[in-house]
C-alpha cells in the first residue's frame, strides 16, 4: 500500500501548483481585459526621439540608431498610430496623381509670395503639382485641416529658420486657410516675425526669420544678402525670446552655412569692434550652433505639452550632369522627378547630417527629425526655375540664357513643400 500511498501523495503535490498557475493566469487575463486600453496607452509611451534620425542618409538603417528614450507621459498632440511598425515614411517613391494633387490651387492661396507663384509667372507645365509621395509598405495619413486646427486650438505653432522653412510655413497656411472664414483669419508681419491667426480657434501659426538659428549678421528679415557671413554661435537669446511659450516648434538651418569657405565666428558682440573673430570648419561651427539650440530647448521647453521638430536639408539641383543630364544644365526646363532611388546630389552634406544625428541623440528634449532630403533629391522638376518675381531687372545676357538665372533652390507652391507638411502632420499626430 505504501507505493500507492506515495504515488497519490506525489500526484496531490503536483496538482497544487497547477491550480495556482491557473488562478494566476486567469487573474492576469481579467486585468488585461479590464484595463486593456490603459495598457495599450502605456505601451505607446516610448517617445520617438533619436530613432527619428534613422534615415539620416540613404543607406543608413535602423541598426545604427540609438534606442529610443522612454518617457512616462503621453506624446503631446499624438492621436494614434496609423503607420505600421517598422515602416519608414521617408523612404518611398513619387507617384503621379491627378485626382488628389494638388491639394489647393495657386490662385486659391493669397499668402504665397511672388517668389513661389510659378504659374502666375509663366510656367507652362503643371505636372510638378501632381506628384504624391508614397512610402514603401504604408501610406501617409491624409492631411485633415479640421483636425489640425482643432489640435491647435489655443496653441502656437512656429516655423523658425530661413526662406525654405518660410516656404513650408506658407504651404501650411495654404493647406489650412480655406476652411477658415475670411473674417476669422489674419496675417501680420513684425520685423522677423510673421503671424497667421485663426481667430475662432485662438490659434496662431508663425514664422520667425533666423537663417542660422543663432545670432548672425544676416538676421534682418528683408536685407540679409551678406556675402561675408558672421555668426555668434553661442548667442541665441535675441531670437529665442520670441520662441518662448510656443507649443510646436519647427526648425531648419542649412543653406546659409554652405558658403564653401570656413565660417567666421564672432566671440564678442555685433555692437562692438568685431575684432575677436575666429574661423572654423563649417561642420564644427554648425555643431556649436546646434548644441546651443538644444541647450536652450532643454531649459525652456515643457515636454509634457510641447513638441520640437527639425527639418533636414533641402537639396538644390544646380548641375544636371549629376543626374545624367546636360553637362551645362540645371533645374531649368526639368519637368519630371529623378527615378534613380539611390540619387544623392552634391549639394547635400552627409557630414552635416551626421552632426545633426550626433547632437540630437544626446538631447534631453525629444526632437523629431523630419527627413525631407532624400525624397526632395528626386524633385529636380519642382523648383521655381525662372518662373518667379525677379527683384532686379534681367540683363540681355540673362534673358538669352535662362539657365543662368534659374532658381534651383526654392520650390513652387503648390508642390513639394506640401509633402513636407504631410510628413510633419504624420509625425505630429501619428508618431
Amino acid at each position: 500500500m505504501k507505493p500507492l500511498s506515495s504515488s497519490s501523495s506525489s500526484s496531490s503535490h503536483r496538482k497544487c501548483p497547477v491550480s495556482s498557475y491557473l488562478l494566476t493566469f486567469s487573474f492576469i487575463i481579467f486585468v488585461a481585459i479590464l484595463y486593456g486600453e490603459d495598457f495599450s496607452c502605456i505601451l505607446r509611451q516610448p517617445f520617438l526621439q533619436s530613432q527619428q534620425l534613422e534615415d539620416f542618409e540613404p543607406q543608413q538603417r535602423q541598426q545604427d540608431t540609438p534606442k529610443p528614450k522612454e518617457k512616462d507621459e503621453v506624446v503631446p498632440f499624438a492621436v494614434g498610430e496609423t503607420t505600421p511598425r517598422g515602416c519608414n515614411i521617408f523612404e518611398g517613391e513619387w507617384v503621379y496623381d491627378e485626382e488628389t494633387r494638388p491639394q489647393y490651387g495657386e490662385e486659391e492661396c493669397p499668402y504665397i509670395q511672388p517668389q513661389l507663384t510659378c504659374l502666375a509667372h509663366g510656367r507652362p507645365d503643371t505636372g510638378y503639382q501632381h506628384w504624391r509621395w508614397q512610402p514603401h509598405g504604408c501610406s501617409l495619413p491624409s492631411f485633415n485641416a479640421t483636425l489640425m486646427l482643432e489640435m491647435l486650438r489655443g496653441k502656437r505653432m512656429m516655423f523658425v529658420g530661413d526662406s525654405l522653412n518660410r516656404g513650408q510655413y506658407v504651404s501650411m497656411i495654404c493647406l489650412l486657410h480655406r476652411i477658415i472664414p475670411e473674417s476669422a483669419k489674419s496675417m501680420e508681419t513684425f520685423d522677423s516675425l510673421t503671424v497667421f491667426k485663426a481667430k475662432d480657434y485662438n490659434a496662431s501659426i508663425e514664422f520667425y526669420w533666423a537663417p542660422f538659428l543663432v545670432e548672425s549678421n544676416s538676421d534682418d528679415a528683408v536685407i540679409h544678402r551678406v556675402t561675408d557671413r558672421i555668426v555668434r554661435a553661442r548667442s541665441i537669446n535675441k531670437h529665442a525670446q520670441h520662441w518662448k511659450g510656443v507649443d510646436i516648434l519647427v526648425f531648419n538651418t542649412y543653406l546659409w552655412w554652405m558658403t564653401g569657405m570656413k565660417m567666421k565666428i564672432l566671440r564678442g558682440s555685433f555692437e562692438g569692434d568685431m575684432k575677436d573673430i575666429v574661423e572654423m570648419e563649417t561642420e564644427d561651427a554648425y555643431r556649436l550652433a546646434l548644441k546651443r539650440v538644444v541647450k536652450w530647448l532643454e531649459k525652456n521647453m515643457d515636454t509634457h505639452k510641447s513638441r520640437v521638430f527639425f527639418a533636414s536639408m533641402s537639396p538644390t539641383h544646380t548641375s544636371s550632369k549629376e543626374w545624367g543630364g546636360e553637362p551645362d544644365g540645371n533645374c531649368y526646363n526639368q519637368t519630371t522627378p529623378i527615378k534613380d532611388p539611390t540619387y544623392w546630389g552634391n549639394s547635400s552634406s552627409k557630414g552635416i547630417m551626421q552632426v545633426i544625428k550626433e547632437v540630437f541623440s544626446k538631447s534631453k528634449v525629444p526632437i523629431t527629425f523630419i527627413n525631407i532630403t532624400q525624397l526632395s533629391e528626386y524633385r529636380k522638376d519642382a523648383h521655381t526655375q525662372i518662373y518667379k518675381k525677379q527683384w532686379s531687372p534681367l540683363t540681355a545676357e540673362q534673358l538669352a540664357n535662362p539657365k543662368s538665372y534659374a532658381d534651383c533652390v526654392h520650390w513652387c507652391l503648390p508642390g513639394l513643400q506640401d509633402t513636407w507638411n504631410e510628413l510633419l502632420y504624420a509625425k505630429l499626430f501619428f508618431p
